[in-house]
């Protein structure tokens, strides 16, 4: 039914969603509508354009079910989310923050980043546990101050129980921050069941929309609390007050904006975001977990290694797996030799499908993943 949306080049098996995301048609029509406007006549549009990124903090609410877009800031990219939350919180020396092993460096960096503030960051080996869940919670304290995590994991796939994670710091009064980067887009989430205090993601994965605009949650208890670092016209109150003296930051999350929008990644990932909930999230989970379950029936058949769980309520849209006898980056090399668009993660190759993905593609990268095996 979308098939038009997207236009990969016939030799191009893309199953890189999980990384960079192509975009669908419309994306690329919207900006390209956008830069044909911005050469003839500038920014004389420029209050649609404002309608547009309201819009668009409307979508990014729906996507999340967040209370309000007064919750919703966009800012540069995950990165840029998880510092305003790192250096806006109040530390104190001694204070303890927990995430895994398994962590992509953003969400790693930032919290190793705090140690000249006496801040100690605790790593936990969710191997080494059948629950990872319980694994995350045994490690918290009564110095722990938050609980970092991803939703799922970037190289394994590995999908955590959020709710059970956030219900548990909610008892015991400890800030919940999830990156979810990998589950934003391809599967429902919900900002209020899992009580997060702060989610961040980019849209250029799951969302498939550009690098350069990340949704950043924050939930409208913590909008005033967080210490702010960067300032500017745009996170203030009336931002279109030039003149003004007494100013105050936002009452909303925009408070975290600091400066102009990225206007041609606002237009980019409305039209994404549209595309997307025109679909319906519960839709392309149930397509993505079809074509990942396909995927892990062909390996298993093929006695390939694992390295992605096979529980459904594990997975997100990434299955991750290595050949017995053939080295991960010999293998990668070969698939991407043969236009197979794919990523070397966590000791093996990582194969990210979206929703529209066709069954021919899936059949063709396996195929020439499993033909250097028998060569």
């Amino acid at each position: 039914m979308f098939e038009h949306e997207f236009k990969l080049a016939d030799d191009i098996c893309y199953l890189n969603h999980a990384a960079v995301a192509p975009w669908p048609q419309r994306t690329v029509e919207a900006v390209q509508r956008f830069a044909d406007e911005n050469g003839r006549v500038g920014s004389q549009h420029y209050d649609s354009w404002l309608q547009t990124e309201q819009q668009l903090r409307e979508q990014l609410r729906q996507l999340v079910n967040a209370g309000s877009s007064d919750e919703i800031a966009l800012l540069k990219n995950t990165s840029e989310a998880l510092s305003v939350v790192a250096y806006g919180l109040d530390w104190r020396a001694g204070d303890e923050i927990v995430i895994s092993d398994q962590e992509f460096p953003s969400n790693r960096i930032v919290w190793e980043s705090l140690a000249p503030l006496g801040v100690k960051l605790i790593q936990v080996d969710m191997g080494r546990s059948s629950s990872p869940e319980q694994a995350l919670l045994a490690a918290m304290t009564s110095k722990t101050r938050l609980l970092s995590v991803s939703s799922v994991q970037y190289a394994s796939g590995l999908a955590l129980d959020l709710e059970a994670l956030g219900a548990e710091c909610r008892r015991v009064g400890v800030t919940f921050c999830v990156d979810a980067i990998q589950s934003i887009g391809v599967k429902p989430f919900d900002v209020q069941a899992c009580q997060a205090d702060f989610v961040m993601a980019d849209g250029h994965k799951w969302m498939l929309g550009p690098e350069g605009l990340a949704l950043f949650y924050c939930r409208r208890e913590w909008i005033a609390r967080l210490a702010l670092h960067q300032f500017g016209w745009h996170m203030v109150e009336v931002p279109g007050d030039y003149e003004r003296k007494d100013w105050q930051p936002a009452a909303s999350a925009r408070r975290f904006e600091c400066g102009s929008p990225n206007m041609l990644g606002v237009h980019a990932l409305h039209a994404s975001l549209g595309l997307l909930l025109e679909v319906g999230v519960d839709n392309v989970f149930n397509s993505v977990s079809s074509n990942i379950q396909y995927i892990i029936d062909i390996l298993i058949e093929n006695k390939a290694n694992l390295i992605s769980s096979t529980e459904p309520e594990r997975r997100a849209g990434i299955v991750t797996f290595s050949l017995p006898g053939v080295a991960s980056d010999t293998l990668f090399r070969h698939l991407q030799a043969h236009g197979v668009i794919c990523a070397l993660r966590g000791g093996g190759i990582r194969f990210s499908p979206h929703f529209y993905t066709p069954r021919a593609v899936l059949e063709r990268a396996v195929g020439l993943a499993l033909q250097i095996q028998k060569s």
